[in-house]
């Protein structure tokens, strides 16, 4: 009888094993998948402000680009009127003409420069952008895989089958890999 006894007695103890191993790989799941979309979420926030500081800085580069164009309208305007000007239109006159022409060469240039240096900031805040989508399509993803891993953890443990929980260990481990791959960027980008 003691022999019925032990055996039933040993049974629970096995289930309680694998049960504490489901709750501490589903705890583990949660957290990782908590930081997951904390972080995700905060490369997501970057990625956005770095789009409308891009998106400003294009802004500017338009408006540089408008002024420019008007002083060029303006310099071959000028270049036209120094060429139609007769011999006997005073020296001062022509003189104005042509300082007017040399300060709308300066500020075309003045533009072009500005332009360039506009341009380089806009590139940067999309590379900046960009990057930051990189990490943040991964973190998406692992939240995704950890929480399947956490439903499919939650119901082996309800209705007490590892079966079930054995499915969504892969599944989670593949959600740590994106988790993982979030920071630090080991997996083929075009995977996503």
């Amino acid at each position: 009888m003691s022999n019925t006894n032990d055996t039933k007695s040993s049974s629970p103890e096995k289930k309680e094993t694998w049960i504490n191993y489901l709750a501490f790989t589903t705890v583990i799941f949660a957290a990782l998948a908590t930081l997951s979309t904390f972080k995700g979420g905060g490369f997501s926030s970057k990625a956005v402000v770095f789009q409308a500081q891009a998106s400003d800085q294009w802004a500017y580069f338009q408006a540089k680009s408008i002024r420019e164009s008007l002083y060029n309208i303006q310099k071959e305007n000028l270049t036209l009127q120094l060429g139609i000007l007769t011999e006997t239109v005073a020296a001062d006159e022509k003189e104005k003409i042509a300082q007017a022409l040399k300060q709308a060469e300066n500020k075309v240039e003045k533009y072009e420069a500005e332009k360039n240096d506009i341009e380089k900031a806009a590139r940067a805040l999309e590379q900046n952008r960009d990057e930051a989508q990189t990490h943040s399509k991964p973190l998406g993803l692992a939240v995704i895989f950890l929480q399947i891993a956490i439903v499919l953890s939650s119901i082996g443990g309800l209705l007490k089958r590892k079966e079930v929980w054995y499915l969504g260990l892969p599944i989670g481990l593949a959600g740590i890999i994106l988790f993982a791959d979030g920071f630090l960027l080991f997996l083929p980008t075009s995977w996503f």
